[in-house]
């Protein structure tokens, strides 16, 4: 009687929360997407993993004329990269890591296309990772604060393209190709999901 009057016996609670599981390793014909979104000219690139080298799908970059309102040029990134991924279905996505602009307005309005390009991906139901620019050169070039053309070519020379990927759709390429060695190697930091 005394055990009905007092409720239900509760066990002990855990102390700790369990840690999300780590990410799957990305295997041989997976698709990854790379994005460096921006108002004015998101780079987008695919690549599947293959050996001896990754393949490049599809690359290039969304552009918007300087005069088209901040409005219309969301709906053209948004439209795009539902087309993207209809197409090339990729298993992941890696976008560039925020910097810390000097200028507010500037970083609200790469907030604005950033926000627009991860709607699209979280809709489409991809994991999605962050990696800072930085340590896509340091891993592309082997400097961290390269050039876009040191980029492009490096790119270019990775995936065997006829020749450099135009400066955005180079940086959305060396994002996916720094994700894919980080999956397939040992990496002492896993990448950041978001």
């Amino acid at each position: 009687m005394q055990e009905r009057v007092a409720g239900p016996r509760r066990g002990p609670s855990p102390v700790f929360e369990a840690r999300p599981a780590a990410p799957a390793r990305l295997a041989a014909g997976s698709v990854i997407l790379g994005l460096d979104p921006s108002l004015r000219g998101t780079g987008y690139g695919v690549i599947r993993l293959s050996k001896p080298v990754p393949q490049s799908l599809i690359h290039g970059t969304i552009s918007c004329p300087p005069n088209w309102e901040h409005s219309r040029c969301l709906v053209r990134i948004v439209q795009t990269l539902r087309d993207v991924l209809r197409q090339q279905r990729p298993t992941v996505c890696v976008v560039e890591g925020l910097f810390y602009a000097q200028n507010l307005k500037t970083a609200l309005v790469m907030g604005e296309a950033r926000g627009a390009a991860l709607s699209v991906v979280a809709e489409a139901g991809l994991e999605i990772y962050e990696i800072a620019p930085r340590k896509v050169k340091q891993a592309i070039v082997g400097y961290g604060a390269a050039q876009k053309l040191a980029v492009a070519r490096m790119v270019q020379r990775m995936l065997h393209l006829a020749s450099p990927p135009a400066p955005d759709a180079a940086d959305a390429l060396a994002l996916a190709l720094t994700h894919a060695r980080e999956q397939q190697g040992f990496s002492l930091t896993p990448p950041r999901r978001i």
